[in-house]
C-alpha cells in the first residue's frame, strides 16, 4: 500500500499505490476507467457473508483477527502506526458502527512495539472469511486530514505478495480529502505500477458511502455508491496477470502516516474511520 513495492514474503503487505494524479487516471493494458456504469449485485447473487456490527465491544472474534505482524520491525511503505491487538482505544463496534481510531499515543508497555508514535488497527477475515469471486460492499465514514490512510481491500490467501494478487477496494489520501483509489496489484503490474484510477468523494469525510466491488472470473469492477468508475479486465495471459481465481480474504485498516499518507497532523488526532456494515454476495453453487 504505497508508492514503493512491498515484496516481503508472506501476509503483511499492503502495496496499494496510485498510478497518476487526477480523477480517471488512464491504466494501461486490461484496465481502463469506467464510463458512468452501474454497479450492483448481479441478479441471482445470495447474501454470502455480513458483518453488520450490532453487538457493541471489540469486534467479532468469529469474523476478524488483528494483524500485527510488523509492529516490531515497523510496517511497510514508510508507515508510522502501531497495530493494537483486541484494543478497545483503536477498534471497538459502538452504536452499530466499528470504529477504527488513529491515536497519537506511545504503547510502550506492548512486547511488540517498535518505537511508534501513534496506535490504529488493522483486522482482516484471513482463515475465517475468505472468497473467489462475489459482489463485496463495504458502507464507510472516512478519516480525513494529512497523515490519515483509511483502505478496504482484499489479498490471495496463498502465496507471497504480489503473485497471490491485490484487491483494493477503497484507500483514501486524507490530504487531499475526498479522493478515492481503486486499484490492482499483479505480478504484470505491482507496488507504483499497479493499476488503477481514482474517483472524488466529496463528502467521504463527513458521510457514509458503500465502496463496492464486483469480481468474476471475465473482470473486477470498483464503485462506489453503485457507480462505477474502473474496471480490470482478465486478458486470460497466466497468472502473472490474472491471479484472481483463488480465495481472497478481506481487510479494514487504517495506517498513519506512509508514502501515501504523508506527513501527519498530529492536531488532528484521534481521528476515526467508521463501518456500518461489511457484506459479500456470490453467486448460488
Amino acid at each position: 500500500m504505497s508508492f514503493r513495492a512491498c515484496i516481503a514474503p508472506g501476509f503483511a503487505p499492503f502495496g496499494l499505490v496510485l498510478l497518476a494524479t487526477g480523477s480517471a487516471m488512464a491504466a494501461p493494458g486490461p484496465g481502463e476507467p469506467a464510463a458512468a456504469t452501474t454497479l450492483e449485485v448481479p441478479a441471482g447473487y445470495v447474501l454470502a457473508w455480513s458483518d453488520e456490527f450490532e453487538k457493541p465491544g471489540l469486534p467479532d472474534p468469529a469474523h476478524w483477527s488483528y494483524d500485527t505482524d510488523r509492529n516490531k520491525a515497523g510496517w511497510y511503505n514508510d508507515e508510522l502506526q502501531y497495530y493494537g491487538n483486541a484494543r478497545p482505544e483503536n477498534s471497538l463496534v459502538r452504536e452499530g458502527k466499528l470504529v477504527i481510531t488513529a491515536r497519537r499515543e506511545k504503547h510502550r508497555s506492548a512486547r511488540d512495539w517498535g518505537g511508534q508514535s501513534y496506535t490504529s488497527a488493522r483486522l482482516y477475515t484471513r482463515g475465517k472469511h475468505e472468497w473467489t469471486y462475489g459482489f463485496v460492499s463495504v458502507r464507510a465514514r472516512l478519516p480525513c486530514g494529512p497523515g490519515t490512510w483509511p483502505a478496504i481491500w482484499m489479498l490471495g490467501s496463498k502465496g507471497d505478495w504480489p503473485a497471490r494478487g491485490e484487491l483494493d477496494i477503497m484507500e483514501q489520501i486524507g490530504r487531499q480529502p475526498g479522493r478515492i483509489l481503486s486499484t490492482t496489484h499483479t505480478r504484470a503490474a505491482s507496488g507504483d505500477k499497479g493499476i488503477g484510477s481514482d474517483t472524488h468523494v466529496g463528502d467521504a469525510c463527513s458521510a457514509f458511502h458503500d465502496y463496492q466491488m464486483l469480481w468474476t472470473p471475465d473482470e473486477v469492477r470498483f464503485g462506489v455508491d453503485g457507480k462505477q468508475h474502473f474496471a480490470y479486465r482478465n486478458e486470460h495471459r497466466g497468472r502473472d496477470q490474472w491471479p484472481y481465481d483463488a480465495p481472497e480474504f478481506l481487510l479494514l485498516n487504517f495506517a498513519v502516516g506512509g508514502t501515501l499518507g504523508g506527513p501527519v497532523d498530529d492536531s488532528l488526532l484521534p481521528a476515526t474511520m467508521e463501518v456500518e456494515f461489511v457484506r459479500v454476495w456470490q453467486a448460488p453453487r
